[in-house]
């Protein structure tokens, strides 16, 4: 329950933080850091 949260929480933060983004890079930068958190919280 506590994980399905957790990943629609980070799953928000990554729509949110993609539309906030200026820049290609920047939009990598933010999905790789949202992608690593997701996957510390799973494991």
């Amino acid at each position: 329950m506590i994980k399905k949260f957790t990943f629609a929480l980070l799953a928000s933060g990554l729509v949110l933080g993609a539309s906030a983004c200026n820049t290609v890079k920047g939009a990598g930068a933010d999905i790789e850091s949202v992608g690593q958190a997701g996957d510390d919280a799973i494991n």
